[in-house]
């Protein structure tokens, strides 16, 4: 005769079932909360180059946008023509900087001395 724990006596009601899906539920939980995978997936490292390109963007989209409510007649013709110099002087320092930094690579690369 086997020893049964008192436990897993059951009357046929299915507490073994319950009890054994509770585990398994718990045991996937913990697994879903915890797993770290073996590589995981990063985004590309941005440059200071890849930022103002994106700043650029919205400066320009900001640009559109401010015209069309200009166009619209939500904005007054002094209040359109302020916020669009400002955003054309930002736009102007972004395309500045980002030149600045495609001709860095150009001069660091002449200036470098030759090996012999």
């Amino acid at each position: 005769m086997i020893p049964q724990l008192a436990f897993f006596e059951t009357n046929g009601d299915g507490t073994v079932f319950i009890l054994f899906g509770c585990f398994l539920f718990a045991l996937s939980l913990f697994i879903y909360v915890f797993y770290q995978p073996g590589a995981v997936l990063r985004s590309p490292v941005k440059t200071r180059l890849s930022y103002l390109e994106e700043r650029k963007e919205a400066v320009y989209e900001n640009l559109r946008d401010l015209s069309f409510e200009h166009n619209a007649g939500k904005l007054s013709d002094e209040d359109y023509e302020q916020q669009r110099q400002g955003l054309e002087s930002e736009a102007a320092v972004i395309l500045a900087e980002m030149d600045s930094i495609q001709r860095a690579p150009n001069i660091a690369s002449r200036s470098k001395p030759k090996k012999a």
